[in-house]
């Protein structure tokens, strides 16, 4: 149960309302951080059109990648409801059940590209608060990306350290979007290049 909830006969703005019913035609549900956020409707406005901006057709990263983004930056910040959303989204978007498993452990792994390594170590220098990227995460990363790709890279990965730190931090739990998600975990440190 979330620290902060939202009493049931609570009144929403009419736009916040709009939001919820593409949740609920999406998703079958509102999603719980939707009702929090939704108690500041022009704050909750902002971040989802920021997360739809990210999460466009015409992204220079390919949804699987930015996927993988959001579940691993995630499982460093041990959001379950967002391992567990974006976990779904995974899956959908033709993440195999074997690599998601794999993916809090990918620099070991074989099931991971070298193009989809760079970015993964790249957004854990960006998300773990002892870490920073460096030259050597940039050199990598314009191996296979534009300028451009690196600068909404960087994006995503600080919006979803917005939003799993805000669900964590109100205790959101996991909606049962995906039975197969990997667990949270934040004692990973693959130590990145």
């Amino acid at each position: 149960m979330p620290v902060i909830t939202t009493p049931g006969k609570y009144r929403f703005a009419w736009y916040v309302r709009l939001f919820f019913w593409n949740q609920r035609r999406r998703y079958g549900a509102v999603l719980e951080p939707a009702r929090l956020w939704g108690r500041t409707p022009r704050v909750f406005t902002a971040v989802a059109l920021l997360y739809g901006a990210l999460d466009r057709r015409s992204s220079p990263i390919e949804p699987a990648l930015r996927t993988l983004v959001t579940v691993r930056v995630s499982q460093i910040n041990v959001c379950s409801f967002c391992v567990d959303i974006n976990s779904a989204t995974a899956l959908k978007r033709g993440v195999s059940e074997e690599k998601l498993a794999a993916l809090a452990d990918f620099a070991a792994s074989n099931l991971f590209t070298e193009r989809e390594k760079a970015a993964l170590h790249y957004v854990e220098a960006v998300t773990y608060t002892d870490r920073r990227p460096t030259e050597t995460h940039f050199a990598a990363l314009r191996q296979y990306f534009s300028d451009d790709a690196i600068i909404e890279l960087t994006g995503l990965t600080a919006f979803q350290n917005l939003s799993s730190k805000f669900n964590a931090a109100l205790g959101v739990p996991p909606q049962g979007f995906c039975q197969v998600a990997p667990q949270p975990r934040a004692d990973s440190r693959v130590e990145s290049r």
